[in-house]
Parts: structure tokens; sequence; C-alpha cells
């Protein structure tokens, strides 16, 4: 299989017609996820560039009607399913594993030390990237102000509760060490990570 370039990547995103909330949130993760790549390359890591850039754009996509009516799997395995489904089948493993919710699993250190740096780099860059790039803290903070631990929230397309104070601190914690170690590999600190620009580029080549 030839892994899509980007704007092939960014033409089969646009055909799922996603709205701007959407595209912003795969965008900022696609420029994150990109720079992160680059930079890890440059120093010498083995990091497919191309792989990271099209996963990271296609990330989310079963949270859009066109991929979740297919289906009521896990958010992320949804996306990789759907992408096997179309013959992207090396794109799968790079999405499947990024939702935030993965942190919280028990079998989660053995993901983290097996995965590829890939991966690894898809799920950090979602951390990072809400409708812009922002910090871990930033992000975490807004998650807590939507379903505070054990206030018996219900979180959207799950119906599960908010987690509890305790499975929230974990979940930070694992964060942090997927933090410093996609920013290690890269050569850069949190605070340096930038976005490589490409994405809305692409997605206007696309429709054109």
């Amino acid at each position: 299989m030839t892994i899509p370039d980007r704007r092939t990547a960014a033409k089969l995103l646009l055909s799922l017609e996603p709205g701007d909330w959407f595209l912003r949130h795969a965008c900022v993760v696609a420029d994150v996820a990109a720079w992160l790549a680059r930079a890890a390359a440059a120093r010498g890591a083995s990091v497919d560039v191309r792989l990271v850039e099209t996963a990271a754009l296609l990330h989310d996509i079963d949270k859009l009607p066109a991929v979740r009516a297919n289906g009521r799997l896990r958010h992320g395995e949804g996306s990789a399913a759907w992408l096997t489904a179309h013959d992207l089948e090396e794109l799968a493993p790079v999405v499947r594993d990024h939702p935030v919710t993965r942190l919280a699993d028990d079998d989660f250190a053995s993901w983290a030390s097996t995965a590829s740096l890939e991966a690894r780099i898809v799920a950090y860059a979602d951390k990072r990237g809400g409708q812009r790039l922002e910090s871990m803290s930033d992000r975490f903070s807004s998650w807590r102000r939507r379903y505070p631990p054990g206030s018996g929230v219900r979180v959207k397309r799950t119906g599960k509760a908010a987690w509890s104070e305790d499975t929230m601190r974990l979940v930070e914690q694992r964060a942090r060490a997927l933090e410093l170690e996609v920013c290690r590999a890269a050569g850069t600190a949190p605070e340096q990570v930038r976005r490589l620009r490409w994405s809305r580029r692409a997605l206007q080549e696309a429709d054109a």
C-alpha cells in the first residue's frame, strides 16, 4: 500500500464532509504532528513523516457521521477499522490508540512500550491540539471543566461517567510521560513545540 500524500489525504477528509470545528482540530493535530516528525527525523530517528502527517489529519474520522454510521466501535478503533476497510491499513495502528481515554486503560504500559514512534507522535499531538496549539496543562484544564471528576457528568458519545480524581491524575501522569518521550525524540522541550502549517493549504488545493 502507498501512503497517501498530503493532497490525497486532504481530499479524502473533505469527501467525508467534516464541519469547521472538526477541521480546525484535525489541522492543528496534523500540523503539530508533522513538526514533531520532521524534528525527530532530522535527529536521525526512524520515522515515516508522510505516514504521520496523513494519519494525524485523518485520526478522528470515526467522529464524522459518514464513518460513525458504519458501526459503534470505540473511538480510535472506529477510525482504524474504516481506514483498513478502505485499503489504508498502514494508517490504522497509528490512529487506533490516540484518544485520551486510552491513557486510562490497564494495558497502556504495554502499548507505550511497543507502539511505533509514528503512533506516539499522533497521540501526543492530539493532546496538544484543541482548536489551536495548547499546552498540556491547558488541555487538561479544559477537560476538567467540561467533565469534572466525580461530578457524574456523562461524556458525550460514550455515555460513560467522567473519570474519578484518581483516574484523572493517572491519565495526566501518563500524558506527561508520553510528552517527555516524544519531545525527547524530537530534541525539543514541550514549550518549544510548534506547528508545521501544511494542512490548510492541502485542504485548499484538494478543494480547488
